[in-house]
């Protein structure tokens, strides 16, 4: 995984999770990788993706099985999808906003390009 330096590594990795949870890579009530296990499939160190497995299980995205490990929570998606919506809508759209008006862009353009978007990536 190549981790971007504009944010913090454990949410860089609890974005992973998520990714892998609405692919549906890693099932609802299932068992997600050990902290180990994830550790050094990306290469981190575990103290970091147990900090990523907490801010996750904060969110009640994963839930801790004691003695068993880290499971998907039954609403995981739901919980995702809620949480990185308000993300982007008050933090990323703004920025959005701002750029598209500095670079004169109508939301007709903005509008034609997402449905080609969508088109292309079915």
């Amino acid at each position: 995984m190549e981790f971007r330096e504009n944010e913090a590594i454990y949410l860089q990795i609890a974005a992973y999770v998520g990714d892998n949870i609405l692919l549906e890579k890693w099932v609802l009530n299932e068992k997600i990788p050990s902290v180990r296990d994830l550790a050094v499939e990306l290469q981190v160190n575990p103290n970091t993706v147990m900090r990523s497995y907490e801010f996750l299980q904060g969110k009640e995205v994963i839930m801790n099985k004691r003695g068993i490990g880290f499971f998907v929570s039954l609403d995981a998606k739901e919980k995702i999808i809620g949480f990185r919506k308000e993300r982007f809508l008050g933090q990323e759209l703004p920025e959005l906003f701002k750029t598209l008006q500095f670079l004169d862009i109508s939301m007709e353009e903005i509008k034609q390009r997402f449905e080609l978007f969508k088109l292309e990536n079915k």
